[in-house]
């Protein structure tokens, strides 16, 4: 018997539905974490496989998916990536806005995958890269760059908000979505909107958060 491909691990773990948020676009989600983990860790035949992250819409990337929507201008005709994807919503997001082009960057092979599935379903097209773009300058011709619900551990905020100066100082915009978590650098951003993002019980402290969109400063 052969293992199962990604993408039908991400399909036998998942159900297509609308974002709440975000109802134009559909995304494979898992109901909560546990089951779809060990759904994943039973199929693959591994264990200490990094979280689902690409199973959920998390709170950041509803938000900053919402804007884009709904501010097109902000990401028309640019060339744009999307680092830490998971479930690539917010690289979707920036296609039906109008990007010229977009690649979604995550460190999880089963994040890759998500993207690229959950691309197809919503019928548009974003590479997905299994690196970690993090450690050095952003791809050439990078004029913006999105990021959500990247701030929750203390390294990894780190390598983020050095990750967005380096891109700024090189000519890109910048656009995060938080709702405020530990490690966000609040004295680095600006906030440009603000959604009451709905449905995250089984995800953080309250089923729905006040989450920003933010530009570095």
């Amino acid at each position: 018997m052969t293992q199962p491909s990604a993408a039908e691990i991400i399909r036998g773990s998942t159900h297509l539905h609308p974002v709440p948020l975000v109802p134009e676009i559909v995304l494979y989600q898992a109901s909560e974490p546990m089951s779809v983990w060990q759904h994943t860790e039973r199929a693959t035949g591994r264990t200490g496989l990094d979280p689902p992250f690409w199973a959920f819409a998390w709170a950041g990337g509803q938000a900053l998916a919402r804007y884009l929507l709904d501010h097109p201008e902000a990401v028309t005709g640019r060339h744009v990536i999307d680092v830490a994807s998971g479930s690539g919503l917010v690289a979707i997001a920036a296609v039906l806005a109008g990007a010229a082009a977009v690649t979604a960057y995550d460190i999880d092979p089963l994040a890759a995958a998500a993207i690229t599935v959950n691309a197809a379903a919503n019928g548009v097209p974003v590479p997905a890269e299994c690196a970690d773009v993090l450690s050095g300058p952003p791809p050439d011709g990078t004029d913006l760059v999105l990021v959500a619900d990247a701030f929750y551990e203390k390294d990894l905020a780190a390598h983020v908000l050095g990750f967005l100066e380096r891109s700024q100082a090189r000519g890109a915009s910048v656009l995060a979505g938080d709702f405020g978590r530990r490690y966000l650098p609040r004295a680095r951003l600006t906030p440009l909107a603000s959604y009451d993002v709905p449905g995250l019980s089984a995800l953080e402290d309250a089923d729905v958060k006040h989450t920003t969109v933010w530009t570095l400063r």
